[in-house]
């Protein structure tokens, strides 16, 4: 079930402290005046909630790892999960999502560059 959004609104998940989520925010406030927010620390990400993201995006967990994150190397690499492993992990360590994850209506975009929000 995709996430609900208003038609113009983006909804930005992220960590808005990261140099790349601030830029995200800016760019998605240029493309809409209904930007909402979600930061993962303060608003823990659900097993599914992130399967709705996931399938919105059309990626496997795995997929928005960021493998260089310090968290990542100390306690994953080399490791394999099922997908509802990989699901827990990142709903647990978010902050190894590699990039903010924005949605406007049906349509969802991992923003692992800050202009890629302009896909949407």
């Amino acid at each position: 079930m995709p996430v609900k959004t208003h038609q113009d609104e983006i909804m930005v998940y992220c960590d808005p402290e990261s140099t790349i989520g601030k830029k995200v925010l800016v760019y998605a406030k240029t493309q809409s005046r209904h930007v909402k927010e979600v930061n993962y620390f303060k608003s823990p990400l659900t097993p599914t909630l992130m399967r709705s993201l996931l399938k919105q995006l059309d990626l496997r967990p795995k997929d928005i790892l960021n493998r260089a994150h310090p968290f990542y190397q100390a306690n994953i690499a080399g490791r394999d999960y099922d997908s509802e492993g990989w699901l827990n992990i990142l709903t647990k360590n978010p902050q190894i999502i590699k990039a903010p994850i924005a949605i406007r209506g049906k349509t969802a975009v991992l923003c692992d560059n800050p202009t890629n929000i302009m896909k949407l």
